[in-house]
């Protein structure tokens, strides 16, 4: 199949009137209403996920970029948060994070308003990403000596969040528990874990469940883990399957019902600057991930309003 490179995402302007930019009619204010009919429901409240699990190589990067696309594409307005100073998920939503593009670090320090920071992404419409540079690989010692250093994020957030809206908000970190990751875990509201399903799948898992009952305890009593996703599936081997049983034991609600297939498309796809819901709309992978984003926008439509 032929590969067309992804456009340059334009910087957010959001004190512009509601104009279309480009022949899709995508406008550059995440306050506007897609102009589409909404397939997916929407939240009663901002849903907003930290997707975190100190084990590398689980699928966090992979999870943000396609359930963020997937539900941006059902009509809802997401907000990707780029945790993690490789900058992958930037990378596969299209955007620029190149040296001298501003986005997280500054962000976090405080210096620019994440609304002037966002960039919108190719990927679909409505879909906004805070993009990561190597900047913020210096953001754990620059924010040592900062008040309030773990909750940088949670104030930029409010505050984007009090005026554009979005439905959901997805923060990707690093394989760490560092300040970075403290960070995405006071901001946040809920946890979700994509935990692939190989062996030592629940490596790491204990550790981060008590990481956050700390956090919990002192920092941000709102937060708790709200959803699992099974992901690098392999149904030709009995493990996958003891694995994926192992794990619906210990988090039978959390779970969702779609597991997340081990797909060479899920994984080709980033390095074109996409997610493979639009590299390879028709993979396995794909449509999984389609069917965990609607599993999940129902879930969050039953929510109670606070």
């Amino acid at each position: 199949m032929s590969i067309n490179t992804p456009v340059a995402a334009r910087r957010a302007a959001f004190d512009e009137p509601d104009e279309p930019v480009d022949d899709a009619g995508v406008s550059d204010d995440l306050s506007s209403e897609v102009s589409r009919e909404t397939a997916l429901p929407r939240p009663p409240r901002t849903r907003t996920m930290v997707i975190a699990n100190q084990k590398g190589g689980v699928g966090k990067t992979t999870t943000a970029v396609n359930l963020a696309t997937a539900l941006a594409l059902g009509g809802l307005k997401v907000l990707v948060i780029d945790l993690d100073p490789q900058g992958n998920a930037s990378t596969a939503l299209g955007v620029d994070h190149s040296e001298g593009v501003q986005g997280t670090y500054e962000a976090l320090s405080g210096e620019v308003s994440i609304a002037d920071l966002v960039q919108r992404s190719t990927e679909a419409p409505g879909l906004w990403v805070l993009p990561a540079t190597i900047d913020l690989a210096g953001a754990e010692i620059g924010l040592v000596s900062v008040p309030s250093r773990e909750s940088r994020l949670l104030h930029a957030l409010r505050d984007f969040s009090e005026l554009h809206h979005p439905d959901y908000v997805f923060i990707d970190c690093p394989p760490s528990l560092g300040l970075l990751t403290l960070n995405a875990l006071v901001a946040a509201d809920e946890i979700l874990i994509p935990i692939q399903c190989e062996y030592y799948a629940l490596e790491g898992v204990t550790q981060l469940l008590r990481t956050i009952n700390l956090v919990k305890g002192s920092m941000n009593e709102r937060l708790y883990l709200s959803t699992v996703l099974l992901t690098m599936f392999d149904s030709r081997t009995r493990l996958a399957s003891q694995v994926a049983s192992e794990v619906r034991r210990h988090f039978p609600k959390e779970t969702l019902p779609t597991t997340i297939p081990r797909s060479v498309r899920v994984s080709e796809a980033p390095s074109y600057g996409q997610s493979v819901i639009n590299y390879h709309s028709a993979s396995a992978g794909a449509q999984a991930y389609l069917a965990a984003a609607t599993e999940l926008a129902h879930r969050g439509a039953e929510m109670k309003e606070k």
